[in-house]
């Protein structure tokens, strides 16, 4: 019998670190690379602005560093930047996920 619904894709549970702070994800198997990549990307950016020193607080740090991720996006998506449009894509999804997840076990602090 067919069904409308994709399958869902297969995930498991990947440790990563942003800037120090340990994290378990999903991530779709066959894209542990990818999610890497993704984590190294922020970690980047991340420890670009903090060295910057005008940002301290680790949740303006994640939303600018995904800001400046997501403004690359859009001039790849103008046909400004030579980057592969999926694979920003699919960082931005991740490192979306990341920020929201560190930002909900920072809730749980207060």
């Amino acid at each position: 019998m067919s069904t409308d619904k994709a399958k869902p894709e297969a995930a498991k549970a990947m440790d990563i670190s942003i800037m120090g702070r340990d994290l378990k994800v999903a991530c779709p198997v066959g894209e542990e690379a990818q999610l890497s990549a993704a984590v190294d990307l922020l970690n980047q950016k991340m420890q670009e602005i903090k060295d910057a020193g005008k940002v301290v607080s680790f949740d303006r740090i994640a939303m600018i560093a995904a800001l400046n991720i997501a403004h690359d996006l859009l001039k790849v998506k103008s046909g400004k930047n030579s980057l592969d449009s999926g694979d920003v894509k699919r960082k931005i999804n991740s490192m979306g996920k990341l920020i929201d997840q560190t930002i909900a076990e920072q809730d749980k602090l207060f």
